[in-house]
């Protein structure tokens, strides 16, 4: 005999049974912030904020820099400075900047905050810029002048690991090739305004407007979001979630990174052969329109400042498609190029235009220098002390070049000077050639 089921109750299937039991929720849709840019793994997204604060820094430190540059010497000519004294105060920030830059490197790494560290900075070189237009005496202006050359030290390597930090290494090409636009775009038009503001104000009014700047600087800076910087070179136990070990003495990992050595050589002999060029280039002109010397000596150096503006991001693409060693080798061949179209050209007019190479390499370089330098210490946490690192061997052979090149065109003359200097970057070229590995990984690396 068999019980009928009620009428109100059904037996359930078993794959009904399965879908009531096991349905899964479905999980909340978190939407990504408005201003938000897609990114992969290692392509990370970065908010047009950020991306904007940084374009304005990098833009707005060009400005800051530039009122250290030549007007420096017009200004302690006019306070009436002797010639060595002008001379030991610009040796002093030198030796500074050349000393400085594996500290300043090191202090960085060592930073929790790379936008306290570069922050830091810009308020150091302007408090440099106020004293020295407020006491220009010449222990304010010697110490003035080491504070403007270590602060430099440290927010070189600062604004490069930002960018690294922001965009990931999958577009950091990219985006060193647009910080190093909106650079030359800082560069130009700061020297059209100071230049304007020294003559139509005073000379000093110079140093007044470079340390106003540090405000806009600031401001800038405020708008890079501080979530959004990750490390650039992570150590791999850290990634792995494990204890890090202790790690080595960093002089010796840095003398053991044979691509980074070979590098800084290379770079060393690239600044070996090209600061001198445009001195002797000066001079040059000096002799042969001695009435328009000036305008075309300003012309020379606004040619690579166009050049590197407009070909910067291309650059930054170029060495995410291609890789490092191609565009590496077009910079160091644009310089014996340059060297030796100098030693064969008398035109004043042509001495200007021969400069595009000067802009070709000074693109390249801008954007491969921190490039490189991040490639081949990723996962060591040493990004910044080998950028300074390579900054001290572009140092030393700036330093240098002039000397050798003083002394070739006193003894040889200026024909047999250009010559020697692009013989040396030829060198550089063959290095880069033989030796320098490609440093680009692959997608999966």
């Amino acid at each position: 005999m068999t019980v009928p089921l009620p009428k109100d109750r059904r037996p359930l299937k078993p794959r009904e049974v399965a879908r009531s039991e096991f349905r899964p929720r479905p999980m909340p849709r978190r939407e990504a912030p408005a201003d938000a840019v897609e990114g992969s793994a290692d392509m990370k997204a970065i908010s047009r904020t950020s991306s904007r604060g940084l374009d304005g820094f990098a833009f707005f430190v060009a400005n800051l820099q530039t009122g250290f540059g030549p007007f420096l010497a017009v200004y302690f000519t006019q306070a009436k400075w002797t010639q060595s004294d002008i001379g030991f105060a610009l040796t002093i920030g030198s030796l500074v900047s050349l000393l400085g830059q594996v500290p300043g490197g090191a202090f960085v790494d060592a930073m929790r905050s790379l936008r306290f560290a570069a922050g830091f900075s810009v308020v150091a070189i302007a408090l440099s810029a106020f004293a020295l237009a407020m006491w220009p005496n010449f222990l304010i202006v010697l110490l003035a002048m080491a504070a403007h050359s270590a602060a430099s030290c440290i927010l070189t390597p600062a604004i490069a690991a930002i960018s690294i930090g922001l965009v990931g290494h999958a577009r950091a090409g990219e985006r060193l090739g647009r910080n190093a636009s909106f650079s030359a775009l800082g560069n130009a038009v700061a020297a059209a305004g100071m230049g304007a503001c020294g003559y139509y104000l005073s000379n000093d009014a110079v140093f007044y407007l470079t340390a106003f700047l540090m405000i806009p600087t600031l401001a800038a800076l405020s708008f890079i979001r501080a979530d959004e910087i990750g490390p650039v070179t992570v150590p791999k136990a850290a990634v792995a979630g494990a204890v890090e070990p202790r790690r080595e003495n960093a002089v010796r990992a840095l003398l053991g990174n044979r691509a980074l050595m070979c590098f800084g050589a290379c770079m060393m002999l690239f600044f070996l052969a090209n600061a001198a060029m445009l001195p002797l280039v000066g001079s040059m002109l000096t002799l042969r329109a001695s009435e328009t010397a000036t305008a075309l000596i300003a012309a020379c150096i606004v040619v690579p400042q166009v050049v590197l503006a407009v070909s910067g991001p291309a650059v930054g693409r170029a060495a995410e498609r291609w890789g490092r060693r191609p565009l590496l080798l077009i910079g160091f061949a644009a310089l014996p190029i340059r060297g030796l179209l100098f030693a064969y050209t008398s035109s004043p007019e042509l001495l200007v235009a021969i400069q595009v190479f000067d802009g070709i390499s000074a693109a390249v370089f801008g954007v491969m220098v921190p490039l490189v330098v991040s490639d081949v210490t990723r996962g060591t946490g040493r990004f910044n002390i080998a950028l300074g690192a390579v900054g001290t061997a572009m140092g030393i052979g700036a330093a240098l070049s002039t000397s050798l090149a003083g002394i070739m065109a006193d003894r040889l003359g200026s024909h047999s000077a250009f010559l020697g200097l692009a013989v040396v970057g030829f060198a550089g070229f063959v290095m880069i050639a033989l030796i320098m590995p490609e440093t680009r990984r692959s997608a999966g690396a």
